[in-house]
């Protein structure tokens, strides 16, 4: 079954807004967004997000503007879970599943839904190849999603939590500190 999401979301920790154009197909999500934020500095940034079955990372692509100039990412997963940044090999990213694009509350979908964790008990540990923006730079970065109850899941990375209110879908509707549905 295929549904068809466009959602916003101010993004409190950017100052900003996010946009968001997703089709989950099954097991897979395919998303375009558009992202604009004022912190740490002014930027635009536009991004493709397609996953393989399972929710899985395939391809992230995106384009970050600033009064800097203009910083380009292309981040493959293969099929064998060996991972590209701009075609260069990463392999500090090997065994991540998930792209996580920084203050972005659209990537926090994936672990979710591959587990079900906003309709099932489980706690899961992830590695991510994690953007950081505006820049663009990807590092491994690890996270645990933890259900807390019906469409709600702790995330965490480091020190960091944040209890997440999710819908039926598994897409984020608050995420405090950071954004929330608009």
């Amino acid at each position: 079954m295929s549904t068809s999401h466009a959602v916003t979301w101010a993004v409190e920790e950017s100052g900003g807004y996010e946009t968001a154009w997703i089709e989950i197909d099954g097991t897979t999500l395919r998303a375009r967004g558009r992202v604009v934020g004022t912190v740490p500095e002014p930027y635009w940034i536009s991004y493709e997000l397609d996953t393989a079955e399972d929710f899985v990372t395939r391809r992230l692509r995106a384009t970050s503007d600033t009064a800097g100039g203009t910083a380009e990412l292309d981040l493959r997963r293969e099929p064998d879970g060996r991972w590209t940044v701009n075609g260069q090999p990463a392999p500090e990213l090997d065994g991540a599943l998930d792209c996580d694009l920084g203050l972005s509350p659209l990537t926090n979908t994936m672990p979710v839904l591959r587990h079900a964790l906003q309709h099932r008990p489980g706690e899961r540990d992830f590695l991510m190849a994690w953007v950081h923006v505006p820049d663009l730079v990807v590092r491994p970065n690890r996270q645990t999603y933890t259900h807390l109850g019906a469409e709600r899941v702790r995330y965490a990375s480091g020190t960091y939590r944040a209890d997440l209110t999710l819908d039926a879908d598994g897409l984020v509707v608050a995420y405090p500190g950071l954004a929330r549905r608009m």
